[in-house]
């Protein structure tokens, strides 16, 4: 089983896909805990970072096509928004 803990500000810290038939346990800051799968965990992961290239005018593969310049690994994420109840 792998542990998350949510921060204040509503984020766990994940860069990369989970297993899909992991256990998670996430530890909310109002003290409650659920457990989910590797596999919600990793549509969450999705969505958050489709959100993230969405607002930083990223392509569906992280890179911009405006700038001429080199972009850096700034196309990753390391935070995903969290709640309880995602798991239903």
């Amino acid at each position: 089983m792998i542990s998350l803990q949510q921060d204040t500000d509503g984020f766990v810290r994940m860069d990369r896909h989970l297993p899909q038939s992991a256990s998670v346990s996430i530890s909310f800051t109002n003290g409650t805990t659920e457990v989910i799968t590797g596999a919600q965990m990793n549509k969450a992961y999705d969505d958050a970072l489709a959100d993230f290239r969405a607002k930083n005018h990223l392509d569906a593969k992280g890179f911009t096509r405006i700038a001429k310049k080199r972009v850096l690994d700034n196309n990753k994420i390391n935070f995903v928004p969290v709640s309880p109840g995602m798991g239903q």
